[in-house]
């Protein structure tokens, strides 16, 4: 019989974070809790409890079958919401990591923070906004009218309130708050929160390229000098490059950030893809016929509430529309298909 193998309980990990991780990192044994106060597990930290509940909740299953940018691709290379929500991750653990702060924090909100997203990507989450403003009687040229369903905020409601039959996952605060500010103006509270912010950034910009020059859309050569001599002549490169700088820039600054030329550059491309893939190209052919799809939906639950399944109905029971919202954000792509089918389309004419 060979040696024992000895365990590493949770106090050890708590007492191995505060023996290697950064003074800055946020510690497990220091988090604020949960909603619903609860016994400490026996093996993990809080936030490997945080992130084995996301792993293993509905909604991150979905996410598999939900649009990352091209709708109803033909081809089984595109991205989904799932894979791009890997590769988040993968990068967040990568600058995490050198700067000694909690990886599991980390990875905790990067596999969370696109919970909330809708079928068909972006584009869903518009349509919803629309259609919520609609029911309510709220100009739809106003900021209110048009971004009245968030996805990051959606996806706090997710662990919050809507998942395990609307019990919710009863996560990390330090998670939760993560989730929220990965996109938009307020930022993290804790450094892992603001690394998944930029990695989701980092992701998107190199990622949704490689789909594009999939799809015939645009080429590497198309792509600006400026940011192909900046980033680098593939995704890889750039990768590594936007990685490399903001693991550095960030040591120096002791706060999370990209030197000016390259966060520039990404920026950049950002906005090279907003008007070359992401609004202006054939990728969005199928746009009208998602927002008709979405908002049919939801006028018809509507004005079927029954309908609408009861996990969904346990809260915000003044606002029916809150509810309808809520179960057609979690519907994947196709699931949301076949149910305007079954709804709109005479049963001969169904795929």
């Amino acid at each position: 019989m060979g040696a024992s193998l000895p365990i590493m309980r949770r106090t050890d990990a708590e007492r191995r974070e505060h023996e290697l991780l950064s003074p800055l990192a946020a510690f497990s044994d220091a988090s604020s809790g949960r909603l619903v106060p609860e016994e400490p597990d026996e093996l993990r930290t809080c936030y490997q409890r945080d992130r084995d509940r996301i792993v293993h909740c509905k909604a991150f299953r979905r996410l598999s079958h939900k649009t990352q940018v091209f709708l109803a691709p033909e081809g089984d290379h595109y991205r989904t919401r799932l894979t791009h929500t890997l590769e988040v991750s993968q990068i967040a653990r990568s600058v995490a990591r050198p700067l000694r702060l909690n990886e599991d924090l980390t990875e905790a909100i990067a596999l969370g923070h696109d919970l909330g997203h809708t079928p068909f990507g972006h584009t869903g989450e518009g349509a919803l906004s629309r259609a919520i403003a609609r029911w309510r009687g709220i100009d739809l040229a106003s900021e209110e009218g048009r971004r009245l369903f968030r996805h990051n905020e959606q996806s706090a409601r997710v662990v919050d309130l809507l998942e395990k039959g609307g019990r919710g996952l009863n996560l990390s605060r330090e998670v939760v708050d993560g989730i929220v500010c990965h996109t938009g103006t307020q930022r993290a509270a804790t450094l892992e929160g603001r690394i998944v912010a930029v990695a989701d950034r980092v992701a998107y910009v190199t990622h949704d390229i490689q789909d594009a020059e999939r799809a015939g859309i645009i080429c590497e050569d198309d792509l600006p000098r400026v940011v192909v001599e900046r980033l680098g002549a593939s995704s890889a490169d750039r990768i590594a490059t936007m990685v490399s700088d903001l693991v550095s820039t960030s040591s120096e600054r002791g706060d999370i950030a990209m030197s000016e030329p390259i966060w520039e550059a990404m920026m950049d491309l950002r906005s090279w893809l907003f008007h070359n893939v992401y609004t202006q190209s054939d990728a969005k052919v199928e746009e009208p016929k998602a927002n008709q799809l979405v908002e049919s939906l939801f006028m018809h639950y509507m004005g079927h509430l029954d309908e609408v399944p009861g996990e969904y109905r346990v809260h915000d029971c003044d606002a029916p529309e809150v509810q309808v919202a809520d179960y057609i954000s979690g519907m994947t792509d196709r699931y949301a298909i076949r149910d305007y089918e079954r709804l709109y389309l005479p049963r001969a004419w169904r795929r």
